[in-house]
């Protein structure tokens, strides 16, 4: 008799704990994490697809929200752009997708928002099994300068980038920007490197972020010898990343590129 109690007590807290872990692991969908930075807690989310599964490395996505998104809920960054995309085409998404947000008030380049990406990114990749050699760097408006930015920063980090909306120099300084210089355009892509792929977006009436930003970055790219794209939409305004993430192929071409492969083409 008591052994047999001792049985059923034992296979009850078998069930239990083997319940733990097959609900630890069906954990997918948009998830809500936190990330201390200087002292400092952050608010991001992941996106973890359904059939995640922690015995293989998974690719990963870093997307950078614009300005309209700024705030410290966590949550609202989801709700444009890439987050959109994922929850009307999910099977296009078979990543891992890190969506840090940043604060009010301040830019991805200024500190410490720069830092609290590459904190988030870090802490997904090594919750979620992410694959170093196959991380990709995309962002809209204010997150498509913070590509390029991040781009220049960590110029070997990233197997492809996809800045959306986005420059070099801030919309008041392009505008008067003389066309015939062309040198911060140059100089960021030097930073950058040729080996980087990149695909660049841009609404040809873009009232906001002037589209000569994107048009002078592809030229700069070009000259170098790069692997880039460049899409330009007639008639759409500054939301073109509704166009871009609707691109299946992009999605396609990002998961194609990894940072040993980029390598050996060059």
């Amino acid at each position: 008799m008591r052994f047999r109690v001792r049985f059923l007590v034992f296979t009850f807290f078998s069930v239990l704990i083997a319940s733990a872990v097959q609900a630890k692991k069906q954990e997918t969908g948009f998830l809500d994490r936190t990330v201390i930075v200087q002292g400092t807690s952050y608010k991001y989310q992941v996106y973890v697809p359904e059939n995640w599964s922690p015995k293989q490395k998974w690719p990963v996505i870093l997307f950078l929200h614009g300005a309209g998104e700024r705030a410290d809920d966590g949550l609202i960054q989801t709700q444009v752009g890439i987050g959109r995309a994922i929850r009307e085409h999910r099977e296009r998404f078979p990543v891992i997708v890190v969506l840090p947000q940043c604060r009010k008030n301040i830019w991805w380049s200024q500190s410490p928002m720069d830092d609290v990406v590459i904190a988030t990114l870090e802490a997904a990749t090594k919750e979620f099994h992410g694959d170093k050699n196959r991380t990709y760097l995309t962002g809209l408006s204010m997150g498509g300068y913070g590509t390029w930015y991040l781009a220049e920063k960590y110029p070997s980090r990233f197997a492809a980038i996809v800045p959306i909306c986005g420059g070099i120099l801030l919309p008041d300084m392009a505008r008067i920007q003389s066309a015939d210089d062309s040198s911060p355009y140059t100089e960021a892509a030097k930073k950058i490197g040729g080996k980087t792929p990149t695909w660049i977006f841009h609404g040809a009436d873009d009232p906001v972020v002037p589209v000569s930003e994107s048009q002078k970055m592809n030229e700069a790219m070009k000259a170098l010898g790069g692997d880039v794209r460049y899409t330009e939409y007639p008639g759409v305004a500054h939301d073109s990343w509704n166009k871009a993430y609707d691109e299946a192929e992009v999605f396609k071409w990002m998961l194609s590129k990894s940072l040993t492969g980029n390598s050996e083409k060059k």
